[in-house]
């Protein structure tokens, strides 16, 4: 079956909630690629987490997190800086980010830091999200993607707050391109690609991806589900019906389901492979939404099959 390595952040997401009438924060350990980690684990597969943490007392508990989960820690370094904090506010179940901590804990792996044996020799290689943004993060993906060996999947998971102005937003399509171009699969959310593109048709949006290169794209369309594009053709999925609450996590959690199909079967060759690869993750991710949202949230293969069935 092999192993997946994800590249990318980890942080502690303060969510906002009501207690008793009164506005707080809980915490919970997050960060899309951490999510996605954790998501792979507890379906049942073998993952690798490459990043860096905080030598502070959020790091150990992320630290410790990611042990519990069952997600390899070899190639984590820790750093003797805050650990980030992403300030979380919903407009129902949608939330929105806001970071803090500079620099930020979750970006400082550089190229020297990585093991590209580890990388070369997985079956899948994750990279994408905020952590793109900044070096030194960016050219150990860089380098990492450049390893022969891997299927490379990527998510832009893009955060409006971190982009201030027009110039910014070039800046970050240019970037996510350069990986579209050659990645087997791309995931990324309908508001991603209404900030990338103007384009509020997820199939049109596909299709640019794919002209770029890209060798499936999936367009997460929350509770309208999903598209997916391939060589072989392209269809719009329904999600599951579920009793949303918090939406935290939710595409990781795709990512995940979608990553550990990958690890059993490899590339679908064609359309109804993919198909099938992302009912799988719809399902996951409505599961997802029924809990409190965050890397907590991503489901085992015996809590799908209780919620679900045959659905599966």
């Amino acid at each position: 079956m092999g192993y997946a390595m994800v590249l990318g952040e980890a942080l502690i997401d303060l969510l906002e909630a009501d207690l008793d009438g009164e506005l707080i924060y809980r915490q919970a350990i997050g960060g899309a690629p951490l999510n996605v980690a954790v998501g792979v684990s507890r379906l049942g597969g073998e993952v690798q987490y490459g990043g860096t943490l905080s030598d502070d007392v959020l790091g150990d508990r992320i630290a410790a997190f990611l042990r519990d989960a069952g997600v390899g820690r070899a190639s984590v370094r820790r750093v003797p800086v805050s650990t980030t904090l992403a300030v979380t506010t919903f407009e129902g179940a949608e939330p929105t980010f806001t970071f803090y901590g500079e620099p930020p804990s979750y970006a400082l792996l550089g190229p020297g830091d990585l093991d590209l044996a580890a990388v070369g020799g997985a079956a899948v290689l994750y990279t994408g999200s905020i952590c793109l943004l900044r070096e030194p993060f960016r050219a150990a993906a860089r380098s990492a993607w450049a390893t022969a060996g891997p299927l490379r999947v990527f998510d832009p998971n893009v955060r409006p707050t971190l982009l201030p102005d027009a110039a910014a937003i070039d800046a970050l399509r240019d970037l996510v391109e350069e990986f579209f171009a050659t990645a087997d699969l791309v995931k990324l959310s309908a508001a991603d690609a209404v900030v990338l593109y103007g384009e509020n048709d997820p199939a049109a949006a596909a299709q640019r991806i794919r002209a770029l290169g890209a060798g499936a794209v999936v367009v997460t369309c929350g509770s309208a589900g999903a598209h997916v594009a391939t060589a072989d053709g392209a269809e719009t999925l329904p999600a599951p019906a579920v009793a949303a609450i918090d939406a935290t996590g939710a595409g990781d959690s795709v990512m995940a389901a979608l990553i550990r199909r990958l690890l059993d079967e490899g590339l679908p060759t064609d359309l109804a492979g993919w198909q099938r690869h992302v009912r799988f993750a719809l399902a996951v991710a409505g599961l997802v939404c029924e809990r409190k949202g965050g890397a907590t949230a991503m489901p085992t293969p015996a809590e799908l099959t209780s919620r679900w069935g045959a659905l599966l």
